[in-house]
């Protein structure tokens, strides 16, 4: 499969259409980003490696951060995270309250709001620097150190975060947060300020296309636990625009409202696109239009 050529034949045909959307404006930081920018980065199992565009700047991955926390968390409970979330669609938006009080305070799945905020709980109550642990697990992925938290995004997020404070006391109410909210939300607002290039997020990721394993051969999940998250992106990696994301491009994924999109398809390759305007779903319009084509044009789904 010559990668190469697809991309650039997928790129020159998605940069210039219309580029619709809105940045994420609720959150400050984001609203001042160049909304032209658009890069997008392949790893491959075969060991092609390949970035068009604005592919080697950073962002804020923002959800994105939530499958890397969620591994981590799963190194340390095994199956036993399940207690505390489920792995079901929501259907709902990523911030919703209604369904948590229906499901007596356990998020339906690890990549809504409220439950990447558990998740952050499990790592406090796990590790004996949260923080910089994760920042240590997320540098290993890779060969690639240069990534860290962004204080101004962080900052940005506290000053508006009122719904994921209500979230957070709201599942420590029904008993599911074990740690004081106040340090939980500390940590999951840095958690989503992580800055990436799409070139380290296709590398970082390149372990759940390769069964769990690095391409420096280090061992990060199980076979299984690698496909199970897997699954949980593909059918909760993009909130209630899953499905849609499932029909058109058929794999497993993650987005985050600062534009980014993290794409899998096991055994074969990662692939990370950046534009920053988001759909009405807040996903990004021209990442999912360049997936659907690229997907389309190689010919290669998880279906």
């Amino acid at each position: 499969m010559n990668y190469k050529e697809i991309l650039e034949t997928v790129y020159q045909k998605i940069a210039p259409i219309e580029n619709v959307g809105e940045l994420a404006t609720y959150i400050p930081e984001l609203a001042t980003i160049d909304a032209e920018k658009f890069g997008v980065h392949i790893s491959t199992v075969a060991n092609t490696n390949f970035g068009l565009g604005n592919f080697q700047e950073k962002f804020s991955i923002q959800s994105i951060a939530k499958v890397l926390s969620l591994c981590l968390a799963y190194k340390y409970l095994g199956e036993s995270i399940w207690d505390r979330l489920g792995v079901e669609p929501s259907g709902n938006s990523f911030n919703s309250l209604i369904q948590l009080e229906t499901d007596n305070g356990i998020p339906r799945n690890p990549f809504i709001n409220a439950g990447a905020i558990v998740i952050a709980d499990i790592l406090i109550s796990s590790l004996v620097n949260p923080k910089e642990d994760l920042l240590n697990f997320i540098k290993s992925l890779s060969t690639n150190k240069d990534i860290n938290y962004s204080a101004k995004i962080a900052a940005s997020e506290k000053s508006v975060g009122y719904r994921n404070v209500a979230l957070c006391n709201f599942i420590k109410s029904y008993g599911n947060i074990y740690n004081d909210p106040e340090v939980v939300l500390d940590f999951y607002f840095d958690l989503c300020s992580l800055e990436l290039t799409c070139e380290q997020l296709s590398e970082l990721f390149f372990f759940l296309a390769n069964n769990g394993q690095t391409r420096q051969g280090e061992q990060i999940l199980t076979k299984s636990q690698s496909k199970r998250i897997n699954a949980l992106m593909q059918t909760c990696g993009f909130y209630d625009e899953s499905g849609e994301f499932a029909f058109k491009v058929g794999l497993a994924g993650k987005s985050g409202v600062g534009g980014g999109i993290i794409a899998i398809h096991p055994n074969q390759y990662a692939i990370a696109v950046w534009s920053p305007k988001l759909n009405k779903k807040g996903n990004s319009y021209r990442g999912m239009r360049f997936l659907e084509e690229f997907t389309t044009l190689s010919e290669q789904s998880i279906f």
